[in-house]
């Protein structure tokens, strides 16, 4: 049997994105509350996100989304790491939230700190495994604000980052121009 690069990188890469969202699920978390949800999009529904961002980029006023919209393109697969809002019982002690409480800050549809908190964690702990296993990838927001718009991850979750990956001779991630 052959297996010829592209083929094998692309195995490499899917078989990544699985482990990226195995340590998202595995990151610690506050309060031992996991609250983080994962999926990976790849072919038409990875270029349907990319075009979404397209369509965001002029509404928003955010160049920018143009730039990554062609990363994802040129990319073989996204992991899509999000959270869902929700309160972590810590009250008057803890306020990082600028409510005096969790109940004032879900009345007042307000963010625990926290979900982003883990976000980040779950996120960095994702792209640490695409890394050693070398394979390209960024941290981007843009992706995710198109993946909130198209309800990708459904109506609960509510701040999603995106994960473009890459297995080429050189990193589209690496020297991006500012948009302008």
């Amino acid at each position: 049997m052959i297996i010829n690069s592209k083929t094998a990188e692309e195995t490499a890469i899917l078989a990544v994105a699985q482990k990226m969202c195995a340590a998202a699920r595995t990151a610690p978390k506050t309060r031992g509350l996991d609250f983080i949800q994962t999926c990976i999009l790849t072919g038409t529904e990875k270029d349907a996100l990319a075009d979404e961002m397209d369509r965001l980029a002029p509404i928003l006023d955010y160049p920018f989304l143009k730039r990554d919209a062609g990363n994802v393109r040129d990319s073989h697969a996204i992991v899509l790491i999000g959270t869902t809002y929700q309160q972590r019982g810590l009250n008057e002690g803890c306020q990082y939230c600028n409510h005096k409480n969790c109940a004032e800050c879900a009345q007042q549809n307000g963010v625990c700190a926290y979900d982003n908190i883990d976000l980040g964690i779950a996120a960095g702990s994702a792209a640490g495994v695409a890394a050693d296993a070398r394979i390209d990838n960024r941290i981007i927001f843009s992706a995710g604000r198109a993946a909130l718009s198209l309800k990708l991850m459904g109506d609960r979750v509510k701040v999603i980052l995106g994960i473009p990956l890459s297995a080429t001779g050189k990193s589209p991630y690496f020297d991006r121009k500012p948009q302008t």
